[in-house]
């Protein structure tokens, strides 16, 4: 088998991963890619995890277009045949793969991984990729709506919170290949660093590559001079303002980047997270970085340490439809009910949270979503059940070039569109003990 066919199997494995089992896209793609690890180059495993991404980002537009072609719709017992043709279209419209390379590979593998009882199909499959590829304006003016992308509950959601225009603003970011940002230790000169890595100064004082490569390899990760964290990410522990020597309890904690930026300026950190796996991964983070942080593995409703906080950060559990971008697959997997269940789990953790916060302590409440339910309507709750909390309201010379994210309650909400690259969504919501 050619690599280029190799290729494409390993993609149409990951996609089913993906979109028929539920598994997340980097878990499916570093499982499949290990099956065929000596068979394809590093360039391949590039173009496998663009041309996956691209289809699970577009599958809207994707499948209108498979359904406009077909006299009847593929169902489900015909999913390979739609997979197929979900990765050939991407590569004809959304990649630089030349069309006949990407009709001759997809007809190749309809014979690789379709039943045999659907392999009859293959000239279908030939024929609409030879249209697609001939009408090639005329199907991505037909099907440009980039609203196809996004499931009706959430574009909804988006409508009603945001308004129509900012949701116009916000889609194409979710649509295009991220940044990586970084923290850096905060004793090293931060613009010899974004010489080192060819890097922007971002106004959080963190460090955006936009070919970045693999991160293993990268100048100072080995020697943990910097730990990847996306702007958004990197503000809750900034808005905590604890300063060193100060006790700041964060929960949630792993994998550990927060936990980090507290420990780098000189702050006692505790983290607690439920997840033994997650809190190994923040373990190996914290010794990579030469940070001390205390860690202990349990259910944030049932942590009840002895001394109260005077900071504490609670990054909770979440829908996470703020970090699409970086995770399209929560576009396929993520449902209204999951928002809910997230709530009432949030609703718990708040509660529990204040009780370990000292009088004039300060909690921070952050979540990487962009949904009412878990952004203000959380914090209106529970500051209408405990009377001993107020907002701590958070101001524009905190947020430098951000300073739109911030809400006229004092809480902030990032957007995808609110910085030019991207940013993830995330609520944050900073109050004080009384």
């Amino acid at each position: 088998m050619t690599n280029e066919l190799l290729s494409r199997q390993a993609a149409y494995f990951i996609l089913k991963k993906v979109l028929d089992d539920g598994v997340t896209l980097e878990a499916s793609i570093e499982e499949v890619i290990r099956d065929y690890e000596r068979d394809i180059s590093v360039q391949d495993r590039g173009f496998i995890r663009h041309i996956t991404t691209a289809c699970i980002r577009r599958l809207g537009q994707l499948d209108k277009m498979i359904d406009h072609c077909t006299q009847t719709k593929l169902g489900n017992t015909q999913m390979s045949v739609r997979h197929v043709l979900r990765l050939g279209i991407a590569q004809l419209l959304f990649s630089e793969v030349p069309a006949y390379a990407a009709v001759n590979t997809s007809v190749n593998l309809m014979g690789k991984v379709v039943p045999k009882k659907l392999r009859y199909l293959k000239n279908t499959v030939n024929a609409i990729l030879r249209k697609i590829d001939r009408e090639h304006d005329t199907f991505i003016k037909k099907f440009g709506n980039t609203r196809l992308n996004i499931p009706k509950w959430l574009l909804e959601s988006w409508d009603q919170r945001y308004g129509q225009a900012v949701v116009k603003e916000i889609i194409p970011v979710l649509l295009s290949e991220p940044p990586l940002d970084i923290s850096v230790m905060p004793s090293l000169d931060l613009a010899e660093w974004a010489k080192k890595l060819e890097a922007e100064i971002l106004p959080s004082g963190g460090l955006r590559l936009y070919k970045a490569g693999k991160i293993t390899k990268l100048e100072g990760y080995n020697t943990g001079m910097w730990w990847v964290q996306d702007l958004a990410a990197s503000l809750p522990a900034k808005l905590l303002n604890a300063s060193p020597k100060d006790r700041v309890l964060d929960l949630c904690a792993a994998p550990g980047g927060k936990a980090a930026q507290s420990a780098a300026i000189g702050c006692l950190v505790t983290a607690v997270d439920l997840s033994h796996r997650r809190l190994s991964r923040l373990k190996e983070n914290m010794n990579r970085l030469n940070l001390k942080v205390e860690t202990i593995e349990s259910d944030v409703l049932n942590f009840t340490p002895e001394c109260k906080y005077d900071f504490i950060l609670l990054d909770a559990p979440c829908s996470s439809t703020g970090t699409i971008r970086r995770h399209p697959e929560i576009l396929r997997t993520r449902k209204q009910r999951h928002v809910e269940e997230m709530m009432i789990i949030q609703s718990k953790m708040l509660d529990h949270a204040t009780k370990l916060l000292n009088p004039g302590g300060i909690l921070v409440y952050s979540v990487c979503s962009m949904e009412q339910g878990e952004g203000p309507d959380q914090i209106n709750a529970l500051l209408e059940r405990d009377r001993s909390l107020q907002r701590k309201m958070i101001l524009m010379q905190e947020m430098p070039k951000l300073e739109q994210a911030i809400l006229q309650t004092g809480d902030v909400q990032t957007l995808p569109h609110h910085y030019d690259g991207g940013i993830d969504g995330f609520f944050i919501s900073r109050l004080v003990k009384i």
